[in-house]
């Protein structure tokens, strides 16, 4: 009777595997070491959140102009009481709608005979009031006035029965306009209330 043969190599397998087995058997069955805990996730570092700055208001470096200077600086009804007028509004010269917006101020009266007498004192905050004055054309021919102490800068233009007078000081800018029944009479009542005018300018700081 013939024995089969086993193959050397089939029973050092089966020799290692219960080697395997024997080694394992005297082990607690522990998962733990089987399965280690996964690496905890590692995050991706977050920016710190980027503060942008904020532009800071826009502040005009001018200050606005005190009103209270502008209307100090007017004619008042005793300034006028001379001349027979009574407060009213009428025909005004062009020369001071054409001047540059500022703080405006202004009051009128009329004469018996309809003829109108306007003052008005305008305060800038971006200007001088000289720099207004030498850089104003008016309508008509430009007329010499007498010069008044304490004022650099006077012009006056008539045009027709209707004159204007612009003087000025610091930032301010006053304005007289009066429009008569004749050329001879616009000029005449502008030299009277010229000095007034002046003075009243003058006063303010």
């Amino acid at each position: 009777m013939r024995r089969r043969q086993v193959p050397a190599v089939a029973v050092l397998v089966g020799l290692g595997a219960l080697a395997g087995l024997a080694g394992c058997g005297n082990r607690p069955n522990n998962l733990e070491t089987y399965y280690d805990d996964p690496a905890p996730g590692t995050s991706a570092p977050v920016a710190p959140p980027v503060s942008r700055a904020v532009d800071p208001p826009v502040v005009s470096s001018s200050a606005a102009p005190d009103p209270r200077r502008a209307e100090a600086a007017l004619l008042s009804d005793p300034d006028v009481a001379e001349e027979g007028v009574a407060p009213g509004s009428g025909r005004v010269s062009g020369c001071l709608s054409g001047l540059a917006a500022g703080e405006r101020t202004s009051v009128s009266w009329v004469y018996p005979s309809g003829s109108a007498l306007t003052h008005e004192v305008t305060a800038y905050a971006d200007r001088s009031g000289e720099d207004v004055v030498a850089g104003t054309q008016c309508a008509g021919a430009e007329v010499s006035l007498p010069p008044q102490p304490g004022i650099a800068v006077q012009r006056a233009w008539c045009e027709g029965s209707t004159c204007a007078v612009l003087v000025a000081k610091g930032n301010l800018v006053s304005a007289l306009s009066v429009a008569a029944s004749t050329p001879a009479r616009a000029q005449d009542a502008a030299k009277r209330l010229l000095p007034k005018v002046v003075a009243k300018l003058t006063a303010q700081p």
